[in-house]
């Protein structure tokens, strides 16, 4: 029971149904076609040889087919990691590609490390860090920095620079090489893509076209011509290991390794999600964060570089109908016998084709149907999405991966402290009590103040809560013709209270008192009770001023009216009372009295027939109501 809870891989086996072979090897099949030139694309925009991409897919497929909770993910070499490990490598190698290759598979180690504490620390939230608007503009940020990156490859233009607008100015001042046969092979690949993508999407795309590519370079021996090629690709699987990294070049890693695990983790968690939702089935969001510690280890051990998820490949297996991770088996045996039997072809693909590759697989991550999506839906999220694009285009990868966690804090910040709120009434034959905007014909309780904020209180929204409660008080008196006696705080959205939104309760019920105001609060969970009593705002509101739901807090404003509304509602006597009698007692006796009430005088105008102050409305709740 253990060992399937610590490897839901096994557990999938144990439950594996021989009629699935069929469909996972095909899937599986499949999936190698696209991942095998894929995956050397994405190692050369990694710095590395085309044949490090195979060395970094070989380990992550076995582990994840143990360890993942997903069924479809594909796992591996990916454009974002990809490109992030370049930009986090290239000024620490000082040009020496034996120096550079090292700290790439040290920078994976780095990356599972990060991700195995992570998981150790439950950190499965950190999947949420990226909103939806943040991180389409991040990946298309990217995109664009995936497309300037490749022109030299493209083109066979030299192509200096780590940033974009250098590069743009060294592709430039260099246009005066660029190579027509190269150019066109690159265009040729490329239209093919689309083409296929468009037309045939079952097609193996990239695998066809690298190959025709390759075949179109040997038949007319266009090498001759400037086209360059893989050339010799090791024989063999590499033998694990580390070397030639020291301390601190450890230590230097570890900024990047957290962007890496950040963005790579985000990746494998919304891909795995949605097509997990797909099957009706759901990820373990720590667990996946483990899988994917383990995997960038086993990539890194195997001299490989930091590795993440593919949704071009996860999709394809999906459309294949792979069952379980099997076809991740299959897909990794595929890559061993190219490895080992297929080097000579291997050698012979067009670096421009890869570059081509790269190209498009940039292109589509540029999700243009998205951004549109978004501004149809508010524009200030279209504006966020975009603030990112253009934030990873001029920062770069790294920085720009900070600033869409930044933005992202920024957003949620920015809709808590300025969140929605309500004043209550009741509506002539809808149960309940709802928001009198959303009704114009609701009806508050005369003298009464139902009042709701609907966000956590914090301390970004404490001092927000106080000035629109008072605001509200004032806006009611005006609407009323008549002065509030009791305000109500309704904290079925207020589940999170820090203490500074604590103080700024205890402000306003102090400034209330010394109106003449009644505070009290309805719809208090136990959680919040909890944190009044540890604040000490217990014994300044009383205790018998704390209500289970709305209708009980409604009933014991009309018993107070009814006994004499000329008097103080609220006196140093009854607090200390309150105080004294303890959280049972006071709730009983408010109780006692508020069920007293409604006996003798039956329901008033605007309760909505409320018969007992203690029970629930009549009819079966539904949205918005209380």
């Amino acid at each position: 029971m253990r060992a399937t809870r610590l490897l839901p891989g096994l557990e999938q086996l144990q439950h594996y149904q021989r009629s699935w072979l069929r469909t996972d090897v095909l899937a599986g099949i499949t999936v190698a076609a696209y991942l095998v030139p894929q995956v050397m694309a994405y190692a050369t925009v990694a710095g590395l040889p085309p044949v490090v991409g195979l060395w970094a897919v070989i380990g992550p497929l076995a582990a994840y087919a143990l360890l993942g909770t997903s069924r479809q993910l594909s796992v591996g070499p990916e454009s974002t990691t990809a490109l992030m490990t370049a930009v986090a490598l290239a000024p620490l190698a000082a040009g020496d590609p034996s120096r550079y290759a090292a700290l790439a598979a040290a920078l994976a180690v780095v990356v599972g490390i990060l991700c195995l504490v992570g998981a150790t620390a439950r950190l499965g939230v950190l999947a949420d860090l990226l909103s939806k608007p943040v991180l389409v503009g991040y990946l298309a940020g990217t995109a664009g920095i995936m497309i300037v990156g490749q022109l030299g490859s493209v083109t066979g233009v030299p192509v200096d620079g780590e940033t974009i607008p250098a590069q743009l100015r060294s592709f430039g001042a260099n246009l005066s090489a660029l190579q027509w046969p190269t150019t066109v092979l690159a265009a040729a690949v490329l239209v093919g893509l689309l083409l296929i993508a468009r037309w045939a999407p079952r097609v193996p795309g990239p695998l066809l076209a690298v190959l025709l590519a390759s075949m179109v370079v040997m038949v007319f021996s266009l090498s001759d011509h400037g086209i360059a090629t893989v050339g010799s690709v090791p024989a063999g699987i590499p033998v694990p290991g580390f070397a030639g990294v020291t301390a601190s070049d450890l230590a230097q890693l570890i900024l990047p390794a957290v962007g890496i695990a950040v963005v790579g983790f985000s990746d494998n968690a919304l891909t795995a999600r949605a097509f997990a939702a797909r099957h009706g089935r759901h990820i373990q969001a720590n667990t996946e964060l483990a899988a994917l510690g383990v995997t960038n280890l086993a990539a890194g051990a195997l001299h490989g570089f930091p590795v993440s998820c593919s949704g071009s490949r996860t999709t394809i297996a999906d459309s294949m109908n792979a069952k379980t991770q099997v076809y991740s088996i299959t897909a990794l045996t595929a890559v061993v016998v190219v490895l080992i039997g297929a080097r000579g072809v291997l050698s012979a693909f067009p670096t421009a084709a890869l570059g081509a590759l790269v190209v498009y697989a940039a292109i589509r991550l540029v999700d243009v149907p998205e951004f549109r999506r978004i501004g149809r839906f508010r524009r200030s999220e279209l504006l966020l999405a975009l603030a990112t694009l253009i934030a990873v285009l001029v920062l770069g990868v790294l920085y720009g991966v900070l600033i869409a966690i930044g933005l992202s804090i920024f957003d949620l910040l920015r809709r808590v402290a300025r969140a929605h709120d309500a004043i209550l009434g009741f509506v002539p034959g809808v149960p309940g009590m709802h928001d009198i905007d959303d009704y114009p014909q609701a009806e508050p309780v005369p003298g009464l103040l139902i009042y709701r904020y609907d966000a956590p209180l914090c301390f970004a929204n404490a001092e927000d809560f106080r000035r629109r409660a008072l605001e509200a008080i004032d806006q009611q008196a005006t609407r009323a013709g008549e002065p509030v006696r009791w305000f109500v705080l309704n904290a079925e959205a207020n589940v999170e209270v820090d203490l500074t939104a604590m103080d700024a309760v205890d402000a306003l019920c102090r400034e209330l008192r010394s109106r003449g105001v009644c505070f009290a609060m309805a719809r208090v969970k136990q959680d919040l009770r909890d944190d009044l009593d540890a604040a000490g705002l217990t014994d300044l509101i009383g205790a018998e001023r704390l209500y289970p739901t709305l209708p009980t807090a409604v009933a014991a404003y009309r018993a107070e009216l009814g006994r004499d509304t000329r008097e103080p509602l609220i006196n140093d006597g009854q607090r200390r009372a309150a105080a004294q009698s303890g959280r049972t007692a006071g709730q009983s006796s408010a109780g006692r009295g508020a069920r007293a009430d409604v006996r003798a005088t039956g329901p008033g105008p605007g309760t909505a027939g409320l018969a007992d102050a203690g029970a629930p409305p009549q009819q079966p709740q539904r949205d918005g109501e209380v």
